[in-house]
């Protein structure tokens, strides 16, 4: 961060509070059952995601470039999700509201970098299903292995580029009055807009943000969308076009899941109530890292063939270790049985 501050000489200071106070959930009612919820939806995502990335791992069938982005997503659904349930239930629930200043940049990083990644990695799982629709005889040579990891790896170095250039302009801000965030984690609009000195580069970037998190991935997969239903329009039977729209479902959930609660939100605007934005907000970044691994659990053949597989190789391995152990509890029982014996033998 001193680049962004050397660049604009070295007589110029920042005013930098200590800590910030995160105040989202601040006198909303029966908010502890919220933060139960909350607890629940994080184990279930550890689970089901680490479940999904475990299951792509040991089965080679699923090592196709389809799964290398399954199992990004899953990963960044992981590492989201364990980015902002922990700390905002540290916060709120044990009334650690105050974050140190280099904290609450850090914490806002990682939670940014985790939703960016989220929507990018669906636009890359919608360019696979076009190419595996609109041209299945080129799927083998256009959605290749190198391919995909490429196109992986190139999400990460823009996102984390984009984001360190976010977090880099938050700290030649100025902060001399108030140090209260109205958010439930280390919101970038907020605490860009309680600086005192000019904040036009970050404004700058509080409006490409969204467009790049929301409105740029939403329009490309809904032109790939377009593209998939002229190419089914033209299959011939109604079975065929059944079938080749229902590899796309589950890709299909995970869009309506991340983009639905975001899009209600900003549409209502300014006629939602605070409280109930900030709980939107939160169920928007929290519920999809959990849903996305059981939705494709639910709706793909393959990985649910594959976890089939596993749990019968589990319960053989349980069952085989179980009767395996079986002569050897007999045997200790044998032992036992006479050296009980001898001691009746001797008593007499």
């Amino acid at each position: 961060m001193d680049f962004f501050n050397s660049a604009l000489g070295k007589n110029i200071t920042f005013v930098r509070p200590a800590y910030f106070i995160v105040s989202g959930f601040v006198g909303i009612p029966n908010i502890k059952y919220y933060y139960v919820f909350l607890f629940f939806v994080y184990i279930i995502s550890v689970l089901a995601n680490t479940a999904v990335m475990g299951v792509i791992c040991l089965d080679h069938n699923l090592r196709t470039p389809k799964y290398v982005a399954v199992f990004n997503l899953a990963l960044v659904d992981l590492l989201g999700n364990s980015s902002v349930v922990p700390k905002v239930l540290d916060i709120f629930l044990f009334n650690h509201t105050q974050i140190p200043y280099n904290d609450c940049l850090t914490f806002l990083f990682f939670c940014y970098v985790c939703l960016f990644i989220q929507a990018l990695n669906l636009v890359a799982l919608s360019y696979d299903r076009v190419i595996a629709i609109v041209y299945p005889l080129h799927y083998p040579v256009k959605v290749t292995h190198r391919f995909m990891f490429t196109l992986i790896a190139s999400l990460w170095v823009f996102v984390i580029t984009v984001m360190l250039l976010t977090v880099g302009l938050l700290t030649r801000l100025s902060f001399c009055q108030s140090v209260v965030i109205k958010s439930y984690i280390c919101d970038h609009g907020q605490i860009y807009r309680l600086a005192c000195n000019d904040y036009t580069p970050s404004y700058v970037i509080a409006m490409m943000v969204p467009a790049l998190i929301l409105w740029f991935p939403l329009t490309i997969i809904l032109m790939s969308y377009i593209c998939i239903g002229y190419a089914l329009a033209k299959v011939a039977t109604v079975q065929e076009r059944m079938k080749g729209f229902k590899t796309c479902t589950a890709h299909l959930s995970l869009v309506a899941t991340y983009f639905i609660p975001v899009l209600i939100t900003f549409t209502l605007g300014a006629n939602i109530d605070p409280n109930a934005r900030i709980i939107n907000l939160s169920l928007g970044m929290i519920f999809p890292p959990m849903l996305n691994p059981i939705i494709y659990v639910l709706q793909t053949r393959e990985i649910k063939e594959s976890l089939k597989k596993l749990l019968r190789i589990i319960t053989r391995y349980k069952i085989r270790k179980w009767a395996d152990r079986k002569p050897m509890q007999r045997l200790f029982i044998e032992i036992d049985d006479a050296i009980k014996r001898d001691r009746l033998n001797n008593a007499y």
